[in-house]
């Protein structure tokens, strides 16, 4: 009886393999041979077939014309070895080199040139206009630069990025920092033209678009309304400023950074180094607004030489990127020098000159290279002197702190 069962057993599963078996190979698709990869082809069997299937083929193809519509055409094989067929030579090769005729005209292009993007500010952050051509010197490592074009941009649409810190460290839930935050950051989207681009991005450990750049404000409440709970402890303000740089560099027309932040930074893959290297090479201005200035003076008596160091070192370090970058810094102790700091950023941004150069060292070396504009007297080299009513007006000339060089292409 045990012999019985174990016979049937047997057959029943012997059955279920050739029932499954068809749906498995079907679940597989066609069969391939695993020895041919698109890397390495099966070569070409190359032995010719025998003359009477060579005499059949061919009278096949002459006597047929409409083969009929259920024929199956046999699978063709397009794939060759690399010893088949010769190489195909490169017209770059330095062996090979294509011969020139002698007299032939050539033509490269070396001729570098630099546009910069100059605001002129006075004491109070705005824009001083009508100031003509003539007046402006651009100096590149100390070598004064001729000027090939000028022109003034007012009232341009801007390309903005916000950078916000959103982390544990400052931005508690409820806290001072959190509310801080949330009115700087709402209050500049408030200021903001319609036709006006804008991103949102968040970083703590890690920085996070919450609004790719557009013009629908909706878009950008719903990504503002994200700005909650924050989720670590970590604050990498140099990771997230030289990732947003490096994807706006290839950004046409008027575009800047809004940093909101501490200036503290914890955790970052980056050193400060390579961050402001990132900042330089990008030159898209960085227009940074400390948070917690009135909380660090009212706690500063209370902080131990280390913690005073380190947001001295974060003040610091918002004030170069964005003078480097040919931004600003602010650090407002009150929300009512929100609404002016605003002012100051969309003046500098919306109405600016716009200056083109062919700088006199043509040298593809990968340097930096210093700028400075400055307003001078054409007739004297002085430095110009503006005047409003009567009295002298301070000002300021805003542009990024230089250029990193090309290389040349061998």
């Amino acid at each position: 009886m045990k012999n019985f069962r174990l016979v049937v057993a047997a057959a029943a599963a012997a059955g279920l393999v050739v029932i499954a078996l068809p749906f498995a190979i079907a679940q597989q698709g066609p069969t391939s041979d695993s020895s041919e990869t698109v890397a390495r082809p099966r070569k070409k069997d190359t032995t010719p077939p025998p003359a009477d299937v060579i005499d059949s083929t061919t009278n096949n193809s002459s006597n047929t014309t409409n083969p009929p519509s259920n024929a199956t055409n046999p699978p063709s094989n397009d794939s060759t070895d690399s010893t088949d067929e010769p190489k195909i030579p490169s017209k770059f090769s330095k062996k090979d080199k294509p011969d020139i005729p002698e007299g032939a005209p050539t033509f490269h292009s070396d001729v570098t040139t630099v546009q910069l993007d100059v605001a002129v500010l006075d004491k109070n952050g705005h824009f001083l206009p009508g100031i003509p051509r003539e007046k402006f010197r651009v100096l590149e490592d100390n070598v004064p630069q001729q000027i090939t074009s000028f022109n003034v941009n007012s009232e341009a649409p801007m390309t903005i990025a916000m950078v916000i810190e959103f982390s544990n460290l400052f931005q508690r839930y409820y806290s001072q920092g959190w509310y801080e935050t949330l009115v700087a950051s709402y209050g500049f989207v408030q200021t903001l033209k319609p036709q006006d681009y804008v991103a949102v991005i968040a970083y703590d450990m890690r920085s996070e678009i919450l609004c790719d750049f557009t013009t629908d404000r909706g878009k950008v409440q719903e990504a503002m309304q994200r700005l909650r709970i924050p989720g670590f402890s970590e604050a990498n303000l140099f990771d997230a400023l030289a990732d947003t740089e490096q994807r706006m560099s290839n950004i046409e027309g008027r575009k800047a950074i809004l940093l909101v932040a501490s200036g503290r930074d914890t955790f970052s893959k980056i050193t400060y180094d390579k961050a402001r290297k990132v900042i330089q090479e990008n030159g898209v201005p960085i227009y940074a607004v400390s948070m917690l200035q009135a909380m660090r003076i009212t706690a500063e008596q209370y902080m131990s030489d280390v913690q005073r160091l380190d947001f001295l070192q974060a003040d610091n370090e918002m004030n170069t990127f964005a003078r480097e970058s040919g931004g600003q810094a602010y650090f407002p102790r009150f929300f009512g020098e929100f609404p002016n700091i605003y002012q100051s950023i969309s003046g500098a941004l919306r109405n600016q000159y716009s200056i083109t150069y062919k700088p006199s060292n043509q040298t593809k070396d990968g340097k930096f290279r210093k700028l400075k504009v400055d307003l001078v007297d054409p007739q004297t080299g002085d430095a110009l002197r503006i005047s409003e009513q009567g009295k002298p007006v301070k000002y300021s000339v805003i542009t990024k702190a230089g250029y990193t060089a090309p290389r040349d292409v061998e």
